[in-house]
C-alpha cells in the first residue's frame, strides 16, 4: 500500500477522504485522481478493473493503455508496449496468442482459450457466480473478466477417459469460487471443429473424477493424512540395528523437525501431591472449625460472635475460589529450534505466520512519547521475519505529538532496526538497553562493535533530544490549534470531535533501513471521534485497530501490548508460535499470555507491584485447566478466536468397552447395539449427503441448467446479510474475516483499501453489529481483558501460558501507594461491573465449553471486591474488643486450641507448598498477603460502591490523584505522596488498632494479672491487623519518617472521637467501681 508518506484522514458517515500532503504545499488530492489516467494510444480513460485497480498493461513502465488497445495490439499489432518496447504478457482474463505458451507464471484456465460463440457461451455459465460473488463481497475472480465469447474447455487433457461419458465431464468450482462450492456448471463442445489445447497431464488426474470435492480426492487426502500421523510417531534412537532411514527425503529431519514444538513440564509429584493433601486436610478442618464456632456462640457478646462467624463463611468460600483452580499446576516448554526446522528451510521464503501487533496510547502527557517509542522500537527490531510483522499504533487522543514522535521513531528505527539485528542484542528498547549496568562485551567479538554501539547511542541521545523537545512544545496548545508542516491544520485539534486517521510510516512506502533491507510495517491509526457516540475506551480502540489491520494486512495473529510494555526477548514472537503453529494442539488455542514483568521497583517491592504469586502460581494453576485468563497486555490472539468463531470440534474417539465380561454380556450388550446402530446410521446418512451432491451435479450438467434464483445463490445471499450484520457493512472486512489462515484479497487497490480502511475506524461502523458484544474484545467493563478472555474460553478455545527463561515483555508500574491504590481501584471497578452484568460468570456461558475449575477462577476474578465488606468490619473487630472488653470466642478449651493452631499451620504450611512448587520467594508471599489487606479495605471498597453507583444509579464517580511532594533520586516516585480519599479507610483502621492496644495494655496493668490471660488473643488479633497494614504506615511516612499534615489532622479528629469511648471503657478504675462514704461534711 503507498500513500506516498501522507497522512490519510476522512470520515464514512460524512463522505470526506483527503491525502494530507505534509511536504507538497498543502496540496489535497481525492484518491479518484491517483486512477484518473487516460490512455496514450486512444485517449480514452483507462478503466478500473473488478477489483477497483487501474488497469496496468506493461508491468515494465506501467505506460498508460486501456484494456481495449492492450487486446487488440496483442491480437492485431506487434505485441510490444509503445514505450519500452518490452512485450506485453497475458494477463488474466485475456485470451492466448501465438507466443504465450512459455509463459508458465499465469494459471488462467477458463480464459486462456478463445473459442468464439460456439457452444454455451460463458456468459451463461458465470452469470449466477458474479451475481454470488458481487452480493458477497469478495473480490471478482477472474472469471468475471473474461470475454463474454469465451468457454471452458473440456477437461480430457487430450484423452477420453471411457469411464466418463461425453456428456458428464465437468469442472467442479472450490468453495474460493463462489461461495461455497456447491455448484457445477456443465462445460462441452459442440463444435468438434475446434480443438482444445492438449495440457501435459495424465487423463487419470481428471477432476470430474479425481478433482477437488469428489469422493475419491477425499479419500486420497485421509490417505495421506494417516501416513503423515504415522510419520509423526516415528524416533529416531541412536544405536537401533533396525532403524532404516527409508526413502523419505525429508526423513532426517523428523526426529526434531516433525516433532511436537513444546511440551507440559507436570509439576513434581514429591511437591504436588503433599500440597494437594494439604488442600483436602485444610478443608476437614474449616469443617471442624465452623462446627466448633457455630455450636459455641458468646452469648454476652451475640452481635459480634454473630458478625465474626459470617464474615469467617464469606472468607472460607473466597479461599476455595481461589484454591481449587491451583489443583493441576504445569509448566511449559518450547523448541525454538524446532520451530525453524519445520517452518524456515534453507532456500525457502520462511512459512512463519504474520503477526499484527497492536500498541494503545491515549494521552501523551501522561503515557510519555519516548516510552512508546521504545516499545515501537523493540517491536520493530523483533527477531521475526520483516515482512510478516506490522505495527499498528493507536492514538486514541488524536494528539499530534504522539504523531510526530512516531515519525520520528520510524526516522530512528532506520539505524536501530540493524544494529540490533546485526549484532543480536537483547533488549531492543533502546532506553533499557543503554541505561542497563550489564556487560555488553559479553558474547560479543565482531571488532566494529564497540564503536557502532558508541555511535548508535549518541544517535540515540540526539533521538531522546528531539522527543523531549516535542514534549515541551506541547505543554502549551496554541488558540487556533496544531498545524501540520504544510500549514494543513491538525484534523485530531479537538480531541472528542476529528475525523479518522491512517499514516503508513515504514513497510510498503519504499523506505528501508540505512543498511537498504526491508524494515516492517508501521502504521499510525487514530479512529474516527464524534459527539452523542460511545466509544468505549480501550475496548472501541483495540476493535477498530482489529478492523484496520484485517483490511491492510490481515494477518491470522495478533500481539497485543500496551505503549509501556516493551518487547523484552526478542524471540517472543517464535515462543509463541511454538503454541499456535503447533500442528496437533495449536488448533484450540485462542491466546498465549505471557506474565507481566516490571522495570524500576524497587529491591522490597513494598505494595507488591510485581503480582509474582499471582503471575507464577495463579496463573500455573489456570494453565493445568482451561488456560490463564488474559491480563490486558503481553498476549498473542489467533484472529478467528476474536471474530467470535466457536472453537474447532475434537473428534470423539471411540467409548471404552466392558472387556472384563463376553460379548453377551448383559450390562453392556445394549450399549454396544445402540452404538453401533448409531455408527452405522451416522455413516449411511454421510455417504447419503455426500451422494445427493453428486446426483444434483449430474442432474445440472446433464440438464444444462444454471439458474439465477436458486438456492445457493439465496443462501450465499443470507450468509453475506448475515456476515454484514456480524461484522459490519464493509465487504473488504468481511472478505477477510471468512480467511482463516489470513491473507489478503488479490490485486487490492491501495485507493479500495484506504477507503475501506477508513470507513472501518468510522464512530458509527459498529453500530447494529456484534462488536464488543460476541465479537473482539467485549464492552461493558474497564476491565474488558477478562471479559475477552473469559467470551472465548466459553467458546470452547484454551489458553496457554508461557514462561520463557528470558522475560519475554517488560513494563512499568506505579510505585507509590496512592498510584497502585488507583490501579487497583480500577481493576476492581471492572470487576464488579461484570459481576452486575448479563456476562457475570455465575450464570453465564453454561453449555459452551467452559470448564467447571476454570469457571470458579472467572468467579473468584469478579466475586473478590465483595471481599472488601467483611474484611474491614473483620479488622475492626479487634479494636472493638479491646475498648470494650468483650471477644467473638468463648474460653477456649483444649480441642478448641487444637483447632485454631491447626487451621494456623495449615494456612502457613499451604503457603510454603505453593512458593515451592511455584518458585516465589518468602518476600515476595508475604506483601501480596499484606497488600490483599491494604486493598481490600481501600481499593476494593471504594471500587465496590462506585460500580453500584454506576451500574444502578448510573453515577460516574471518579477519584483523581493530587500529586503533594516529590523527591528526587532513584525511587523517588516511591516517597511521593498523593492525597486521595482512598486513604481514608486504612488509616483509620490502623489509628483504632493502635488505640485498642494501648487501651487493652493499660486495662490489664490496672487490673492485675488475671485479666492478662482474655487479653493475649484481642492483643494478637489487633497485631495481625496492624502488621499487615504496616507497608501502608511506611507510605504515609514518606522517606523522611515525617508524617504529612493531612494524617495529623486526621488523626487528632480520630482520637477526639475515641477520647468519648475511652470514658466509656474507664481502665483505670476498679471493676467493682468506687467505694462512696459519707465524710460528715456539710458541703452546704
Amino acid at each position: 500500500m503507498n500513500t506516498g508518506g501522507r497522512l490519510i484522514a476522512g470520515s464514512h458517515n460524512r463522505n470526506e477522504f483527503v491525502l494530507i500532503n505534509a511536504d507538497e504545499n498543502a496540496r489535497i488530492r481525492s484518491v479518484q485522481e491517483l486512477s484518473g489516467q487516460t490512455c496514450q494510444i486512444c485517449r480514452d480513460e483507462i478503466e478500473l478493473t473488478v477489483d477497483g485497480e487501474p488497469f496496468v498493461a506493461c508491468n515494465e513502465c506501467a505506460f498508460p493503455v486501456c484494456r481495449p488497445c492492450y487486446e487488440y495490439e496483442r491480437r492485431e499489432g506487434n505485441q510490444a508496449c509503445p514505450q519500452c518496447k518490452t512485450r506485453f504478457k497475458r494477463l488474466k482474463g485475456s485470451p492466448r496468442v501465438e507466443g504465450d505458451e512459455e509463459e508458465d507464471d499465469i494459471d488462467d484456465l477458463d480464459n486462456e482459450f478463445e473459442y468464439g460463440n460456439n457452444g454455451i457461451g460463458f456468459d451463461q455459465v458465470s452469470e449466477g457466480m458474479s451475481i454470488s460473488r458481487r452480493n458477497s463481497g469478495f473480490p471478482q475472480s477472474d472469471l468475471d473478466s473474461a470475454p463474454p465469447g469465451s468457454q471452458i474447455p473440456l477437461l480430457t487433457y487430450g484423452d477420453e477417459d471411457v469411464e466418463i461419458s461425453s456428456d458428464r465431464h465437468a469442472l467442479i468450482v472450490p468453495p474460493s469460487l463462489g461461495g461455497h462450492g456447491n455448484r457445477v456448471h456443465p462445460v462441452s463442445l459442440s463444435d468438434p471443429t475446434v480443438a482444445a489445447h492438449p495440457r501435459p497431464m495424465v487423463p487419470q488426474k481428471d477432476l470430474a473424477v479425481y478433482g477437488y470435492g469428489s469422493v475419491a480426492w477425499k479419500d486420497r487426502m485421509e490417505e495421506w493424512k494417516r501416513k503423515q500421523n504415522e510419520k509423526l510417531q516415528v524416533v529416531r534412537h541412536e544405536g537401533d540395528p533396525d532403524f532404516e532411514d527409508g526413502d523419505d527425503a525429508d526423513f532426517p529431519m523428523m526426529d526434531e523437525g516433525r516433532q511436537p514444538l513444546s511440551r507440559k513440564i507436570p509439576i513434581k509429584s514429591s511437591k504436588i501431591n503433599p500440597y494437594r493433601m494439604l488442600i483436602v486436610l485444610r478443608l476437614v478442618i474449616l469443617g471442624l472449625f465452623f462446627h466448633y464456632r457455630i455450636l459455641h456462640p458468646v452469648k454476652d457478646a451475640y452481635a459480634l460472635w454473630l458478625i465474626s462467624v459470617i464474615c469467617e463463611i464469606w472468607f472460607a468460600v473466597s479461599w476455595v475460589l481461589d484454591q481449587f483452580p491451583k489443583w493441576y499446576p504445569i509448566e511449559r516448554e518450547t523448541y525454538l529450534d524446532r520451530l525453524s526446522l519445520r517452518y524456515e528451510k534453507e532456500g525457502k521464503p520462511s512459512g512463519l505466520s504474520p503477526v499484527d501487533v497492536f500498541v494503545s496510547t491515549v494521552d501523551p502527557l501522561k503515557e510519555p512519547p519516548l516510552i512508546t517509542a521504545n516499545t515501537v522500537l523493540s517491536i520493530l527490531a523483533v527477531d521475526y521475519p520483516v515482512d510478516k510483522v506490522a505495527c499498528y499504533v493507536s492514538d486514541d487522543g488524536a494528539a499530534m505529538l504522539t504523531f510526530e514522535a512516531l515519525s520520528e521513531t520510524a526516522e530512528f528505527a532506520r539505524k536501530w532496526v540493524p544494529f540490533c539485528k546485526k549484532y543480536c542484542i537483547e533488549p531492543r528498547a533502546p532506553e533499557w538497553y543503554f541505561c542497563h549496568k550489564m556487560d555488553y562485551l559479553k558474547n560479543k567479538v565482531h571488532p566494529a562493535f564497540v564503536r557502532e554501539r558508541r555511535a548508535m547511542k549518541r544517535d540515540y541521545e540526539e533521538f531522546k533530544v528531539k522527543i523531549n523537545a516535542l514534549v515541551a512544545t506541547a505543554q502549551k496548545v496554541p488558540e487556533d490549534g496544531w498545524t501540520m508542516q504544510d500549514g494543513t491544520p491538525w484534523p485530531g485539534n479537538s480531541v472528542r470531535d476529528h475525523p479518522g486517521m491512517i499514516q503508513v510510516f515504514l513497510g510498503s512506502d519504499g523506505v528501508r533501513d540505512v543498511e537498504n533491507n526491508e524494515l516492517p510495517r508501521l502504521v499510525y491509526v487514530s479512529r474516527e471521534k464524534r459527539p452523542g457516540f460511545d466509544h468505549h475506551k480501550k475496548a472501541g480502540a483495540m476493535n477498530s485497530l482489529i478492523r484496520v489491520s484485517g483490511v491492510l494486512s490481515n494477518a491470522p495473529y495478533l500481539l497485543n501490548v500496551d505503549c509501556d510494555h516493551y518487547i523484552n526477548n526478542s524471540k517472543a514472537l517464535r515462543e509463541a508460535m511454538c503454541f499456535m503453529m503447533d500442528p496437533q494442539s495449536g488448533k484450540k488455542i485462542c491466546y498465549v499470555q505471557f506474565p507481566q514483568r516490571f522495570d524500576g521497583i524497587d529491591r522490597h517491592d513494598r505494595y507488591s507491584n510485581r503480582n509474582v504469586v499471582f503471575f507464577d502460581i495463579n496463573m500455573k494453576g489456570l494453565d493445568g485447566l482451561q488456560g490463564p485468563i488474559y491480563v490486558g497486555t503481553g498476549c498473542v490472539f489467533r484472529r478467528q478466536a476474536l471474530y467470535g468463531f466457536d472453537a474447532p470440534k475434537k473428534k470423539k474417539g471411540p467409548r471404552k468397552t466392558c472387556n472384563c465380561w463376553p460379548k453377551w454380556c448383559l450390562l453392556c450388550f445394549g450399549s454396544r447395539k445402540n452404538r453401533k446402530a448409531k455408527t452405522v446410521a451416522a455413516d449411511k446418512k454421510k455417504k447419503n449427503r455426500e451422494a445427493s451432491k453428486q446426483i444434483h451435479a449430474l442432474e445440472n450438467i446433464e440438464e444444462g441448467r444454471v439458474t439465477k434464483g436458486s438456492n445457493v445463490e439465496q443462501s450465499t445471499e443470507a450468509m453475506q446479510m448475515k456476515l454484514e450484520k456480524k461484522f459490519g457493512q464493509s465487504p473488504v472486512f468481511v472478505a477477510s474475516a471468512r480467511m482463516e489462515n489470513g491473507g489478503m484479497a488479490r490485486n487490492a487497490s491501495p485507493a479500495c483499501l484506504l477507503k475501506e480502511a477508513i470507513q472501518v475506524i468510522s464512530c458509527g461502523y459498529e453500530d447494529k453489529t456484534e462488536w464488543g458484544k460476541e465479537i473482539g474484545w467485549i464492552y461493558g467493563s474497564v476491565t474488558e481483558d477478562i471479559l475477552t478472555g473469559f467470551k472465548m474460553h466459553s467458546h470452547g478455545w484454551r489458553s496457554v501460558y508461557c514462561t520463557p527463561k528470558l522475560a519475554a515483555f517488560k513494563g512499568s508500574a506505579p510505585i507509590n501507594l496512592s498510584d497502585r491504590l488507583h490501579q487497583v481501584l480500577r481493576w476492581a471497578l471492572g470487576s464488579v461491573e461484570i459481576f452486575l452484568s448479563r456476562h457475570c460468570p455465575i450464570w453465564y456461558g453454561y453449555g459452551g465449553g467452559l470448564k467447571w475449575l476454570e469457571r470458579l477462577s472467572y468467579i473468584n476474578s469478579v466475586v473478590y471486591p465483595w471481599t472488601s465488606l467483611p474484611l474491614i468490619v473483620y479488622c475492626s473487630l479487634p479494636a472493638i474488643c479491646l475498648l470494650t472488653g468483650k471477644f467473638i470466642v468463648p474460653e477456649i478449651s483444649n480441642y478448641a486450641s487444637i483447632l485454631f493452631m491447626a487451621l494456623f499451620s495449615s494456612i502457613a504450611i499451604t503457603g510454603i507448598l505453593e512458593m515451592q512448587w511455584g518458585k516465589v520467594g518468602i518476600d515476595d508471599w508475604w506483601r501480596n498477603e499484606q497488600f490483599w489487606v491494604i486493598g481490600g479495605v481501600s481499593a476494593h471498597l471504594f471500587a465496590l460502591f462506585q460500580g453500584l453507583l454506576k451500574v444502578l444509579a448510573g453515577v460516574d464517580t471518579n477519584f483523581t490523584v493530587t500529586s503533594k511532594a516529590a523527591d528526587d533520586g532513584e525511587f523517588s516516585d516511591l516517597y511521593l505522596f498523593k492525597w486521595t480519599s482512598l486513604l481514608i479507610p486504612p488509616m483509620t483502621l490502623l489509628i483504632i488498632n493502635v488505640i485498642g492496644v494501648i487501651v487493652g495494655v493499660s486495662d490489664a496493668i490496672s487490673n492485675g494479672y488475671d485479666s492478662w490471660g482474655p487479653l493475649f488473643g484481642r492483643l494478637f488479633f489487633a497485631l495481625w491487623v496492624i502488621i499487615h497494614l504496616y507497608p501502608f504506615l511506611k507510605g504515609l511516612l514518606g522517606k523522611q519518617d515525617r508524617m504529612p499534615t493531612i494524617i495529623v489532622v486526621w488523626s487528632i479528629l480520630l482520637a477526639s472521637i475515641l477520647t468519648l469511648l475511652w470514658v466509656r471503657v474507664n481502665p483505670f478504675v476498679a471493676k467493682g467501681g468506687p467505694i462512696l462514704e459519707i465524710c460528715g461534711l456539710d458541703c452546704l
